[in-house]
């Protein structure tokens, strides 16, 4: 028997650039995940485009329309399990989120971040990388926790920090890598190679896929 789909959640408030690369990814035939839907926080969001002009479900959920962010974290969870969602992807969602559905999405949910965590949390990491002169730069895919940008690190990809770098072009650089890793860790989820207990992820040894990135672990 044929094993079920990974059905994931897909939150954004913007661009969606992340989301694409997971909609491209969930076209070949073999990957073992599927996109049940993808919910932002902000109605003009692109990402929301993109996933209508793929045939996939979009939902706005304007966080603004509610008085307290458990109010607006109860419709979004209500959103996901409606929709039978296994693994909630956050892709540029900028929302901060309470304990309450962190605990109810514990280890069910991964984040992507735009620097070699536990380095340069926060916003404005780009700027903040070349003030500190750093060599290198890169993502990082997180299971999420409470505290922002904090959580078992699932896999991270390096990029260089050029001489003539702005926060524009190291941004740049920066997204692509993402556009790599964030597809790599949802299969290795889907298909049981990531796996976590607790706080600590476990990857089995698998097929290396060559790449002109340094990617840790090599997915």
């Amino acid at each position: 028997m044929t094993k079920p789909k990974l059905r994931i959640g897909v939150l954004i408030s913007g661009r969606g650039t992340n989301l694409q690369s997971l909609i491209d990814a969930c076209t070949q035939p073999d990957f073992p995940a599927e996109i049940a839907c993808v919910v932002s926080n902000k109605p003009d969001a692109h990402g929301l485009a993109r996933a209508e002009s793929s045939g996939i479900e979009a939902v706005s959920i304007p966080h603004k329309n509610y008085e307290s962010r458990e109010a607006f974290e109860k419709d979004l969870t209500a959103a996901l399990t409606e929709r039978d969602v296994d693994l909630v992807c956050n892709a540029g969602f900028m929302r901060l989120l309470t304990n309450s559905f962190v605990a109810h999405w514990f280890n069910q949910q991964i984040n992507i971040h735009p620097s070699l965590l536990p380095a340069f949390k926060g916003l404005h990491v780009h700027e903040r990388v070349l003030e500190a002169g750093a060599r290198i730069s890169g993502c990082t895919l997180h299971f999420v926790r409470a505290e922002m940008d904090a959580g078992p690190i699932i896999a991270q990809a390096a990029v260089p920090v050029l001489p003539d770098d702005n926060a524009d072009s190291l941004a740049a650089r920066v997204l692509t890598a993402e556009h790599r890793l964030y597809p790599m860790v949802v299969k290795g989820i889907a298909d049981g190679t990531i796996t976590i207990d607790g706080d600590t992820v476990s990857i089995a040894a698998g097929a290396e896929e060559h790449a002109p990135l340094l990617l840790c672990p090599n997915l």
